[in-house]
């Protein structure tokens, strides 16, 4: 199939994370992708293991830098610079995650660089904003964003969440930007207005969603709820007879359906819990009703149960549990959503330094595909 960024050219400067997901989803999506790395050790996240593949990467490495070429290049030496412009000229997009003036003091103007290419974006991922230099490493972002101050059991102690998510909704936010301002081209865009800046901490805590709303409609900072929800009762974890299960009760239908389906005739009954607002106000109640009568059976007849009733619940699964429902492989991750397919394996370090050397961006041509997957 024809990708739809096929023929986009991305320069990635990035390492780590949020800068190589959002590059890999570009990648993804039919986009030729440079890595440009430090020569000798290159991206760090290629020794963040054990696991390490046969060829000796970090799963880690692996998981966000699938669909690209890897050249390493020294921004300290002038014939690497050389290469580097010989690159732009060509790229549609740039991104990177360097911290202020770092480019600026190896001669590289941003500013400059837009104003000589009309139709250039450059996106830049950052921790905390473009006007600082501090670090921002996930877990610090989710214990700054409030994200921690919400995790975890209600007397617990602030949790994060088990992935780096910060990093993740970053990435996703800075390849939106990216695909926005390729949207945008020819429209005579500024130098300016293709010079765009994502935060880990802007993505986190735009990430709150309604519970920042409800921070900012009641005036009351939120709090934990654990496997609860703020908002929505029944919306949380029971344990059935044998393993955990959750029930999502969005709406009154659901309620109704709900208590049907687990023989809850005295619940349906009640006035008190007609509705989510009367529900929220008897959460107790609700618990320890459900509590009760979802211990009695193992998981499995209850989730038969309840899909028959139209009610969304589920498992809790382990990891493999969930990749065995994917398409997945040890060397290339998760197959990405529509419209994409993976096209080539991470590469190792300056992989294929001497063919972009040589070729340009004319190095896709002559680079052998993987196996295509994914979904279309």
């Amino acid at each position: 199939m024809t990708l739809p960024l096929a023929g986009i050219r991305i320069l990635d400067l990035t390492r780590v994370l949020a800068g190589p997901l959002a590059t890999m989803t570009l990648g993804d999506l039919g986009a030729d992708v440079i890595k440009i790395e430090r020569p000798g050790s290159g991206d760090e996240s290629r020794e963040w293991g054990p696991p390490f593949d046969s060829r000796g990467e970090s799963a880690y490495y692996l998981s966000i830098n699938r669909n690209k070429l890897s050249l390493a290049l020294d921004f300290d030496t002038p014939a690497d610079l050389d290469v580097f412009y010989r690159l732009l000229e060509d790229a549609d997009a740039v991104l990177d995650n360097f911290r202020p003036a770092m480019l600026e003091q190896r001669g590289i103007v941003v500013s400059d660089i837009l104003e000589r290419n009309p139709e250039l974006i450059w996106c830049t991922i950052t921790g905390f904003g473009e006007h600082t230099a501090r670090l921002g490493y996930d877990f610090v972002v989710q214990a700054e964003s409030g994200w921690m101050a919400i995790t975890g059991e209600p007397d617990g102690r602030p949790m994060k969440v088990g992935v780096a998510l910060a990093d993740v909704l970053a990435g996703k936010d800075a390849a939106n930007a990216v695909l926005a301002g390729l949207a945008g081209r020819g429209r005579g865009r500024s130098a300016t207005e293709r010079r765009v800046f994502v935060s880990l901490f802007a993505s986190a805590v735009a990430a709150l969603v309604n519970v920042a709303q409800n921070a900012l409609v009641s005036g009351s900072d939120a709090k934990r709820w654990g496997n609860a929800h703020p908002n929505l009762v029944p919306y949380q974890l029971f344990d059935a007879a044998d393993r955990p299960i959750v029930i999502a009760v969005g709406n009154d239908g659901q309620w109704r359906a709900c208590l049907a389906a687990l023989g809850l005739d005295a619940l349906a009954t009640d006035e008190r819990l007609r509705t989510n607002a009367g529900r929220l106000a008897n959460r107790s109640i609700v618990v320890e009703a459900f509590s009760q009568r979802l211990s009695e059976r193992n998981a499995a007849v209850w989730l038969a149960t309840l899909a028959g009733a139209g009610v969304p619940a589920g498992i809790v699964r382990s990891v493999r549990e969930a990749l065995d429902e994917v398409s997945a492989s040890p060397l290339t991750g998760v197959a990405p959503n529509a419209p994409s397919a993976v096209r080539l394996p991470p590469p190792r370090l300056d992989e294929h330094g001497a063919l972009v050397r040589e070729r340009g961006w004319d190095a896709f041509r002559r680079v052998p595909a993987v196996a295509t997957s994914g979904h279309s």
